[in-house]
């Protein structure tokens, strides 16, 4: 039998509670400085405090007057021509929206890769992740007999083939990478092979040789590695990241996984659905049922209130060791022993290398430091000139399609359409099954906000038990949150838990990021039966004031 451990630090509990036998997760949480452009989901989402640093939910609009760094360094002033309009280092999925969207505005554009072509995600992460993903729903579906019954179906005990299963997932990558690369060179982008490294205002040298190459303006798109605290010895077999377990050498009978993310809860549904025993920026109320859904009936002991203070692998015949520490107390609660450790504990930026102190950058933990517009910031707090930095590295928010957004939000500023990304639109997936999706702000955050800036917050919510494409589907476990403004109808955020939550959300997102109003998408119509009829439903449900603002068009004769 295989099995799972999870470990998750709750704020409210220090106790280890089990709520089933076989698989380990914990959640190793490390300080956070509110005040840093960091966000892992949504911290920018809401005005709160950090000592005395104070963060706004508003979108800053332009300064009227911005100092600018001129950022010179030994190697002079910038150069009077350049090699290329704008040049991107990281060909990451940030990068490669930005270079395809530079060249649409007419830019001559290249970009540097010291590594692969789609970076992280498309090779070590979100896609790969997804073909495992698939995989599992596939084999939860053919293990479920009572799902299967009640449909009339009769299935033989399901296997699977590790190796094959590994097989799907690289050959994915692999794929997704050729396409990346492909589309570029097709429009004309130039790919340069090799580390970029700023030597002062747009010059950036290639790899080790002395090729320098200048641009009119830069993006900095190099993505981050994953995060190991202190006390964790990784080896890459026993003691793994996401990037060794995206390989799927070997399935163990009891994996333990340390963190409660997106990656962790991913990853905990894939290990038991291939037969291991085992919350992110969620909304209390989706976390409270995804747990109910995800964690209780599955084989997952489930440990809050604990820290894991050091990992050691499995050598010399002994398995990998957890020791365990109070997460109030700091005093040692326990030590587990386990098959193998997947460290899910989040991720770092990669900007180590990058040449930031010849423009007198600095980061913080790791992260640069950037405006509302992406434009870097050097020690001084002055803007460096025609440097911007997208996705990860900035920490503003640490998804892929956020980093794609961001790229193409800098391209059009610099081709002279001002224009400021709002984050609040960002959507966010996690593909577990059921998945969950959400967008803008969470319950409490909210009414936190609606507390400070004086208006009103209701919540409307529809259950995927009177949809009846879920219902065909015997898939009616499921939620829809809506968090509105009663009074003008705004959108605050939309939370979704159930089938094919993560295709639903882009309704709301667009909805958000358009500025409608609920009073107006209330007007919009649904297919019947889809499951787009869970968020037409939800709207519908929503006590909004304000009548519609958008005039119904005049009828068409068909």
């Amino acid at each position: 039998m295989q099995s799972t451990l999870s470990l998750s630090f709750s704020p409210s509990s220090s106790a280890a509670a089990v709520s089933r036998s076989h698989t380990t997760r914990f959640s190793l949480n490390t300080p956070t400085n509110l005040n840093l452009r960091f966000c892992g989901l949504r911290p920018q989402a809401l005005t709160f405090t950090a000592s005395s640093n104070r963060r706004s939910s508003q979108l800053p609009s332009r300064p009227r007057s911005q100092a600018v760094s001129a950022a010179l360094s030994a190697n002079g002033s910038p150069p009077k021509s350049f090699d290329y309009d704008l040049l991107i280092i990281g060909a990451g999925v940030g990068g490669h929206g930005a270079a395809l969207h530079a060249v649409e505005k007419g830019l001559k554009t290249a970009i540097v890769e010291g590594d692969v072509v789609g970076g992280t995600c498309v090779n070590r992460g979100c896609v790969p992740s997804k073909a495992l993903l698939a995989v599992a729903g596939r084999m939860r579906e053919l293990q479920n007999d009572h799902h299967l019954k009640s449909l009339g179906l009769q299935v033989s005990a399901a296997g699977y083939d590790r190796q094959g299963v590994a097989d799907h997932a690289i050959n994915l990558a692999l794929k997704i990478r050729n396409n990346l690369t492909n589309s570029m060179k097709a429009l004309g982008v130039d790919i340069l092979t090799g580390f970029g490294k700023i030597l002062g205002p747009q010059k950036v040298q290639i790899g080790s040789s002395d090729k320098i190459v200048t641009a009119k303006d830069i993006i900095i798109a190099t993505g981050s590695v994953p995060f190991v605290p202190k006390g964790i010895e990784v080896d890459g077999k026993t003691v793994i990241t996401s990037d060794h377990a995206l390989k799927l050498e070997f399935v163990p009978d009891w994996i333990a996984i340390v963190g409660s993310g997106y990656i962790g809860l991913e990853f905990s549904d894939v290990y038991t659905a291939l037969g291991s025993e085992l919350m992110p920026g969620f909304d209390p109320e989706i976390g409270k049922l995804a747990q109910r859904v995800l964690i209780n009936p599955r084989n997952i002991d489930y440990h809050t209130g604990v820290f894991a203070s050091k990992i050691t692998p499995a050598r010399d015949g002994k398995p990998v060791t957890i020791e365990l520490i109070d997460a109030k107390t700091k005093e040692p609660k326990d030590t587990l022993e386990v098959d193998a450790a997947l460290i899910a504990t989040g991720r770092a930026p990669f900007t180590q290398g990058l040449g930031l102190e010849n423009i007198d950058v600095v980061t913080q933990r790791g992260f640069v430091p950037v405006d509302e517009r992406m434009r870097v910031i050097d020690a001084n707090g002055k803007l460096v000139p025609h440097l911007y930095c997208i996705g990860d590295a900035n920490g503003k928010m640490m998804l892929a399609h956020a980093a794609s957004a961001q790229g193409i939000s800098v391209v059009e500023q610099v081709t002279g359409r001002d224009h400021v990304l709002n984050h609040l639109s960002v959507p966010a997936a996690c593909f577990t099954h059921p998945e969950i999706s959400m967008v803008g702000l969470t319950e409490p955050q909210a009414r936190e906000k609606g507390e400070k800036e004086g208006f009103e917050v209701s919540v409307a919510k529809t259950s995927f038990k009177a949809n009846t494409k879920a219902l065909a589907e015997n898939e009616g476990e499921g939620l829809a949150k809506l968090i509105y403004r009663p009074d003008n109808g705004e959108i605050l955020g939309v939370h979704i838990f159930g089938l094919h939550a993560a295709d639903l959300i882009h309704e709301a997102s667009n909805a958000i990021a358009l500025g409608t109003r609920i009073q107006d998408i209330k007007l919009a119509v649904h297919a019947h039966p889809t499951l787009s009829e869970v968020l037409d439903e939800l709207f519908k449900s929503a006590k909004v004031k304000a009548q519609a603002t958008i005039p119904v068009s005049e009828p068409v004769p068909v």
